[in-house]
């Protein structure tokens, strides 16, 4: 799929849902985030912008970037609204062809699940290489499908954390694994719906 496919099928996505005022942040992020000093945070597929705005409140300075303008445009305007545009730098980016530039404390990848062709381990060897020393990477993905996912193939399957740390193939010299599990919780959905979904969660901490 070519990048105008790619942004045509994430602002299709994303202009199908209502614009959100105040979007909530993602779960697994505010559990490992809370106590954790500000400082830099790269959000990548940061998507309606709950999380970097949460970020932002907190001390943050965040990068927050996605393929899809629609995404990006509402989450500039909302950092407008609530008075964080000076701690949100946000813009549209295509992963499969660049990274974004910088150092970080943090970098949050929730849910980067794709029907295009994306080199997934490459993108989160990068973002493990952005990262200072003592810094974070947070990978959250799908466990389960949620019955308001865009994705519902019946056979899909989703790699364990532990998996998905072996196929970034870091080196334990420089990195080290501090979680990978997959917790379940009742997640909300469009409309108030509720679920029973897994989460694959994967944190690596950069040593060196």
């Amino acid at each position: 799929m070519s990048t105008t496919d790619a942004v045509t099928f994430w602002d299709g996505v994303y202009a199908a849902r209502p614009a959100a005022t105040d979007p909530r942040p993602n779960a697994r992020l505010t559990e490992t985030v809370t106590d954790l000093p500000p400082g830099d945070a790269l959000d990548l597929g940061c998507g309606q912008g709950g999380d970097a705005l949460w970020l932002a409140r907190r001390g943050w300075r965040v990068t927050a970037v996605d393929v899809s303008a629609v995404a990006v445009g509402r989450l500039a305007d909302l950092a407008l609204t609530h008075g964080l545009a000076d701690r949100i730098d946000a813009g549209r980016h295509d992963l499969r062809e660049t990274f974004p530039h910088g150092a970080f404390d943090l970098v949050s990848v929730h849910y980067l699940h794709t029907p295009l062709d994306l080199d997934r381990a490459g993108v989160l060897r990068a973002a493990a290489h952005a990262l200072r020393p003592g810094g974070r990477l947070l990978v959250v993905d799908h466990g389960s499908t949620a019955p308001w996912s865009w994705d519902q193939d019946p056979g899909i399957r989703y790699p364990t954390a532990r998996e998905v740390a072996d196929s970034v193939g870091l080196d334990r010299a420089t990195w080290a694994v501090e979680r990978a599990d997959a917790p379940r919780r009742i997640a909300t959905g469009p409309g108030g719906r509720t679920a029973e979904v897994t989460d694959h969660v994967l944190i690596v901490r950069r040593t060196a």
